[in-house]
Parts: structure tokens; sequence; C-alpha cells
């Protein structure tokens, strides 16, 4: 019997922004920063360092900590969200807000991952970014959806003190990525792969999130 012939690699897209000491972070929120620990000498075999930073820096995922007192930490959530199949929607020059009308046209046989992409070259910057609109969270909600994903810094608006679409996600049990870099992305089907880290007493982790070619 001949031997199978491998199948090629599936395509991958890194959509995960750098993470270093030109990484944008929410004003007042602790800065990137990196100092050697250990240097590689004679009596030392290894270079180590030490970090600091923010959960939020970077592509990260939001734990329920974040915004609900007592809710699930980092470390505690459920993997399966974060892992699966997924659609990129364009909202792109949208304004200020993710309106209903604005995903309308992708929602037929929507999988269980929705990341949106708002801009044509993603930014980090705090001040100015499209946001989204509760009423969006709620349809997307309605479809059955477990994970929502966004290539600007947070799903609410960065002067909200309420944080509407983040309770929209706590009320309807949503997971949710930020920061994410969609600039190189069609919109379409893809495989997600954003597994947080296992920081059991963190408000959100940062991810390494990318999207896989579907077979």
């Amino acid at each position: 019997m001949p031997a199978a012939t491998p199948s090629a690699p599936r395509k991958l897209w890194d959509i995960s922004p750098p993470v270093d000491e030109n990484a944008a972070v929410f004003p007042g929120d602790t800065a990137y920063s990196q100092t050697l620990h250990f240097s590689l000498a004679p009596g030392c075999p290894v270079n180590v360092n030490s970090i600091t930073l923010s959960p939020h820096t970077g592509a990260h995922a939001d734990a329920p900590l974040h915004y609900a007192n007592g809710a699930a930490s980092a470390g505690e959530l459920d993997l399966t969200p974060y892992l699966g199949p997924c659609r990129v929607i364009h909202c792109l020059d949208c304004g200020p807000l993710v309106l209903p009308e604005h995903v309308a046209h992708a929602l037929e046989d929507l999988p269980a991952r929705v990341l949106l992409r708002t801009s044509h070259s993603a930014s980090q910057a705090w001040d100015a970014f499209t946001a989204i609109a509760p009423e969006t969270l709620e349809l997307l909600a309605g479809k059955n959806i477990c994970l929502i994903g966004i290539d600007t810094p947070s799903v609410d608006p960065a002067t909200s003190q309420d944080l509407p679409s983040h309770h929209q996600l706590l009320a309807h049990g949503l997971r949710v990525l930020e920061n994410l870099v969609l600039d190189e992305v069609a919109e379409g089907d893809y495989e997600l792969i954003a597994l947080p880290l296992k920081l059991t007493r963190a408000d959100a982790s940062p991810v390494r999130a990318v999207l896989r070619e579907l077979p």
C-alpha cells in the first residue's frame, strides 16, 4: 500500500502585537519593563530576565474578575472558547462603536467565535478607538457565540466608567480577546488559537493569538 502523501501545513496568521517597552497600556496601568536578573558569563550558564507588565499588555484575554468582584480569574477559565472555529468580520471605518448593522452581513452559519476587524491598520492607542455597542454583543450572544475579539484595546470606550459592554459579556457568559492585530486577515472563517496563561489570581492574561487556515 503506498504511503500517504503528507498534507501541506496550514497557513498561520500571527494576530498578536509586539510586547516590549513600546507596548501601549491604559493610562496609569503598569508599563512593560524588563531587566537582566542572571547574566550569561563565567560562573553563570544562562540569561534570565525579570519582567513587569500589566496582564492587559498586548493581545490579552480579560477574565470576568476584571469587571466583577468574586468572578473567575484568568487561571480559572475554561479553555474551550479560546480554541476552535471563528469568523473574522470586517467593520472597517465604522466609527466609535461597532453597531448591529456593521456585522449583519456576516451572521449566517456563524461559528462560536467572532473577531471584529475595525481598522485598516491596528493601533494600540488608548485615547481613541472603536469599541462594541452593547446591543451588538446582545445580538451576537443570541447567535450562541462563546467568544468575541476585537483589534482595539477594549470592548468599551476609553472614557466609559460603567462598562456596559463588559457587563454584557458577563451577563451572557462570553469570553473576550482585546488588542488583536487583524491587519492582514481577510474576512472569513479560520481556526483560532489564543490560550490564556494559568494565572490563578489575575484579572486577565496575555495570549499569543494566532489564526490557522481551516483544513
